[in-house]
């Protein structure tokens, strides 16, 4: 179970912060920082005076796309939001109709066979549901796409020549891609990226990084491309695409086996770093597909902090966040946000987990039988 709070609609945060106010930069959002049941409450901007030398930053380096595009099937109008490239050139899609309000709702894809008409002549075609996602997700593959001029072709021209990036009802208006990418995203070769925004790590500013680093705190990068996260269905994630290079291995172990904690910046990190862990919680360089769910019964074997968004009550990231700081102490801090009117989802405050005793203890405790 996970903890049981109910966010009410005014705690959506409806803009980024840095379109709130005058001056203002990403690093305006709120912190709320959490020890076991011990809470504080900080601005992001602080966060160098709340790490120290030798901690090390786990980063999502995945660009965000613009997985939204608009098409018709016979006369009525829909929204694909393309999720996530399968190994064979098919996309995993979800499909979506206007709400009237400048979003969309739910609509169920299917049957099989069904086409969509997309811009410039481009077809999608609905070949069989994702497994175990009833009518929400749908394997599908486009033609119809040619740029011979073009090294990324297929969705990805698509993407970026008639695709906005993916949102949702409880914010305010359409935002440039520009929003949606983090300080640490990086192109793809193939064009290939996350469908939505890697958001913890959105509140981090060059200025924030290079203090950080000034003050001796280490990034490793890493990369996981995360999926759509429907707002009306609350569900575990599924396989995604991940890669975790031997430099960022190496960090990681080093930090391990110093006075540093690793910390993820994001869920997304936390699943990759996960997945290239061994039982003896050796992180190696490892890439490809991961159906890893990280659950309070798993447990962890390398993190041992967590910088995330406030996520729903039902989500199954909260599960992630009991593994790593425990059911009461979750718990504990939702209460806190909630009497503290943090806001929530991408363009909300943040989370910031960090171990109370020491790390190496913890992970001996997991790791050394």
């Amino acid at each position: 179970m996970t903890v049981a709070v109910r966010v009410p609609e005014e705690l959506s945060a409806r803009v980024p912060a840095e379109q709130r106010g005058p001056g203002l930069d990403r690093d305006a959002v709120r912190l709320l920082v959490s020890r076991g049941t011990e809470v504080s409450h900080h601005v992001f901007a602080e966060l160098p005076r709340l790490l120290r030398a030798g901690d090390l930053l786990v980063v999502n380096t995945s660009p965000t796309l613009a997985a939204a595009v608009d098409g018709w099937i016979g006369h009525a109008r829909v929204v694909v939001h393309f999720s996530t490239r399968g190994d064979d050139g098919r996309w995993a899609v979800e499909l979506r109709e206007p709400d009237g309000k400048g979003t969309t709702r739910a609509r169920a894809g299917g049957p099989e066979g069904t086409e969509v008409r997309l811009p410039e002549g481009v077809r999608l075609v609905l070949e069989e549901p994702l497994s175990g996602r009833g009518e929400r997700l749908w394997w599908g593959r486009v033609s119809g796409v040619s740029r011979p001029e073009t090294p990324d072709p297929g969705v990805a021209v698509l993407l970026r020549e008639h695709g906005r990036p993916i949102r949702y009802s409880y914010t305010e208006r359409d935002q440039p891609l520009s929003v949606y990418q983090t300080v640490f995203s990086l192109p793809t070769e193939d064009g290939t990226g996350s469908a939505e925004m890697p958001s913890a790590a959105r509140p981090f500013t060059p200025r924030l990084v290079a203090e950080l680093v000034s003050r001796g705190v280490q990034f490793a990068p890493i990369t996981l491309h995360t999926g759509v996260a429907s707002a009306e269905v609350q569900e575990p994630p599924y396989p995604e695409r991940f890669a975790v290079s031997g430099t960022s291995a190496r960090l990681i172990n080093a930090a391990q086996a110093g006075d540093g904690r690793v910390i993820a910046v994001g869920t997304t990190a936390v699943r990759a770093v996960e997945s290239a862990a061994g039982d003896d919680g050796v992180v190696r360089a490892r890439a490809g597909w991961t159906d890893l769910v990280v659950t309070p019964e798993r447990g962890v074997r390398v993190v041992d902090g967590l910088l995330t968004g406030l996520h729903e009550p039902e989500a199954s990231h909260l599960l992630m966040l009991e593994a790593v700081a425990g059911r009461a102490a979750v718990g504990r801090s939702y209460e806190e946000a909630l009497r503290g009117l943090y806001l929530w989802h991408e363009f909300g405050d943040v989370h910031l987990i960090l171990p109370e005793e020491d790390p190496h203890a913890a992970r001996c405790s997991r790791n050394c039988g």
